[in-house]
Parts: structure tokens; C-alpha cells; sequence
């Protein structure tokens, strides 16, 4: 059954002019205006430079700056990055940083909530990609009872009180003043400015759409977030959405060494260079355990489909018995481990001794994780018999 929301709201709640006619004029002179001009008069190497360099600025603001750092809190970044933050996330012209914060976490806490989630997925691609920002819907309105700590944040509250002047700066300005020195105003607006807000809103927007329905889900089906590398490619690495919505306090998306997420080489490098601290991660074994715990679903939706179930049954359920023990025991040396920190009693020795049965832990919830899959292989191979 639908929610009264879902079958009410696209019919009856106001258009919001400014949004409408926003992405509908940038839209229509990127299609128009950009090749027009590049056909006619063309664009020179330092314009496309400029394109390229002013949007990976603004990229980058909203991934490490909107979204890990005000967002999530995944890491504590130095006031001068903040405010490159600040002024390039206006920039990108996806509305000030505490109006953006406070909906993304209203979109985590209650994601795929079709009454309360602002941009929820299950409402379909267009709404979770554009359309919530194009009328007044009750699941949009801002509310920031759940940003106390940005609007303690002088810089956040700056930004968000001059949102306009800035904006205008940032996105008529700068173009503009680029256009003078290099003697193309109009081709540097079209491409340092048009083309790229565009470009801009469309890679975030496709976080909140395209992720939410294109990929795989390794670590939870709980949600509709999807992991997508092609995704994660044009977005400085935000399509790794799966593992984000379940661990959504680590500063990583992808947590692999070969996954692109170049907002995690950046927010590293910047702490590498004192201007951001305290990042957080999420532990392996969570990793682990979360990632076996689909293998485990996924694995029992495969037995149905064999005709050898009982026998692969008992396999199954020794792997389960072994994957609760390691839980277990990974649970009791955490607990001796921060009694140690907390009451320093334990010797170093001992302490080493836990992290190394950690560490072990880890890797046999690794191989475990090979084992099963093996196992689902398997499963293909023997078929359940047609009745």
C-alpha cells in the first residue's frame, strides 16, 4: 500500500520556482548555448582547464566537505580547508552547507521512508534524482534540530547566513574575472560556469538516484543502497553507496586499495599535511561480520535451490556455528581490550597478544567468506529437480 505522502504529494504540493527554473535554464543552456558557442566560435584549452579544475573543486567540497566532514563527522578538518570548503560547495550551487547536512542526515536516518526520507528512492528515479527539489514537499522542509553542532561552526553559519553573495562570487565572479584575464568572458562562462554546475549537480543527484537502484549489495539489503565503481568514478569515489549507508562514520567509501575513491586520498594527504585529523574508520571485523552476514542470507536463498539441501545444510550450519564463535570471541577481546585502555592494568605483552588474535579472527572470517563462496558455487552445480 501506498503512503498517503506517495499518492498525494507530486499532485498537490507547490512548485518551488526557484529550483524549477534554476535547473531548467542551466539544463537548457548546456545543451544549447555550450556546443552552439563551441561550434561557432570554440573553446580554448584554458577554458576546459578551468572547467575541469573549478568542478573537481566543487566536487570535492561536497564529498569531503558537505558530506564526510559536516555530514557524517568521519574526520576534523583545519579552518583554511573548511573554508575552501565552504566557498566552493556554494560554488557548486547545491544550497548551503547546513540546509544540505541537515537533510542528508535526515535522508540516513530514516533512508527509503517514503513520509520522512527527502529524497527517497522507493518514490522512483525521477523524484530521488530532481524532483523533491522541484516542489514543496513536507518529507523537504528544513529542519534543523538535527545540526546543532553546524550551527555552532562559525564558518558553517557564515556561509549559510551570505549564502546568496557568495554563491554569486563563486559562480559569476570567478568565471567572469577568468573570462577577463584570458579575453573569452562568454566562453568562460559557458564552460567554468554553466557546463559545470551542471555537471556538478548531476554526479551528486546520481548518489541519491542511480545509487540507490544500479549496483550490488555486499554488506546489507536492509536499505536500497548500491555499491557502483562506474558511479564511483565520476563522483570522487561517493558510489561505493552500500557500504556507506551501513558504515556511514567511516571517512573511506571505498575501502579497498584498488577502489576509486580519490575524497579518501585527499582527506589522507590532507591530514599527512596537518590540515585534517582524527579520520575514522570502521573495524575490519564489522566489515567482516557484515559481509559474511550476507554471504550466510545469500548462501540459505541458494540451498532452496538444490536438490543436495540436506547435505549441504550440515555444511552451512557448522560455517554458521564457526562464524558465531569467532563473533564471540572477537566481542570478548574487545571488551578486554578496552578495559586495558581504560584501566591500564593489562602488560604490553598481553595487549599485543589480543591485537594479534584479532588480527587472526580477521582472517579466518576471510577465509570463510572464500569458503562460502565456493559453497554458492556449488549450488549452481547442482540444480533442484523440476517438479
Amino acid at each position: 500500500m501506498k503512503s498517503v505522502n506517495e499518492t498525494r504529494e507530486p499532485a498537490t504540493a507547490p512548485r518551488i520556482w526557484v529550483t524549477t527554473v534554476l535547473f531548467a535554464s542551466t539544463a537548457l543552456a548546456a545543451v544549447t548555448l555550450v556546443p552552439l558557442y563551441g561550434v561557432l566560435v570554440g573553446f580554448h584549452w584554458y577554458q576546459w582547464l578551468a572547467f575541469a579544475v573549478i568542478g573537481a573543486l566543487c566536487g570535492f567540497s561536497i564529498t569531503a566537505g558537505y558530506h564526510r566532514l559536516w555530514s557524517h563527522r568521519t574526520y576534523e578538518a583545519h579552518w583554511s580547508l573548511r573554508l575552501l570548503f565552504a566557498l566552493f560547495g556554494a560554488a557548486a550551487l547545491q544550497n548551503s552547507i547546513l540546509v544540505w547536512c541537515s537533510g542528508h542526515r535526515r535522508h540516513h536516518r530514516h533512508v527509503d521512508d517514503n513520509d520522512q526520507d527527502p529524497y527517497s528512492a522507493r518514490r522512483g528515479f525521477w523524484f530521488s534524482h530532481i524532483g523533491w527539489m522541484l516542489r514543496d514537499y513536507p518529507s523537504g522542509r528544513e529542519d534543523f534540530s538535527n545540526a546543532r553542532d553546524l550551527q555552532r561552526d562559525r564558518i558553517v553559519m557564515w556561509q549559510h547566513n551570505h549564502y546568496v553573495p557568495i554563491t554569486l562570487a563563486m559562480n559569476l565572479g570567478l568565471p567572469l574575472l577568468l573570462g577577463l584575464l584570458t579575453g573569452d568572458v562568454i566562453g568562460m562562462l559557458l564552460l567554468a560556469g554553466v557546463l559545470r554546475i551542471v555537471v556538478n549537480h548531476h554526479t551528486t543527484f546520481f548518489i541519491n538516484s542511480l545509487a540507490h537502484i544500479w549496483g550490488r549489495r555486499p554488506y546489507t539489503d536492509e536499505n536500497t543502497a548500491r555499491d557502483n565503481d562506474l558511479l564511483a568514478f565520476f563522483t570522487f569515489g561517493e558510489g561505493y553507496h552500500n557500504y556507506h549507508h551501513i558504515f556511514q562514520t567511516d571517512y573511506r567509501n571505498g575501502i579497498r586499495w584498488y577502489q576509486w575513491d580519490p575524497t579518501k586520498w585527499l582527506i589522507r594527504t590532507a591530514s599527512w599535511l596537518g590540515l585534517a585529523r582524527n579520520l575514522k574508520t570502521v573495524p575490519t571485523m564489522r566489515i567482516q561480520r557484515a559481509m559474511l552476514t550476507m554471504q550466510f542470507k545469500r548462501a540459505e536463498q541458494k540451498l532452496q535451490e538444490s536438490n543436495h539441501r540436506e547435505s549441504w545444510r550440515e555444511l552451512l550450519e557448522k560455517e554458521a556455528q564457526d562464524f558465531s564463535a569467532a563473533l564471540n570471541e572477537w566481542k570478548e577481546l574487545q571488551s578486554r581490550r578496552y578495559e586495558n585502555a581504560r584501566e591500564r592494568l593489562l602488560a604490553k605483552w598481553e595487549s599485543a597478544a589480543i591485537r594479534t588474535r584479532v588480527k587472526e579472527l580477521e582472517y579466518s572470517l576471510k577465509m570463510q567468506r572464500k569458503r562460502l563462496q565456493i559453497m554458492m558455487e556449488q549450488f549452481h552445480l547442482c540444480p533442484a529437480t523440476a517438479t
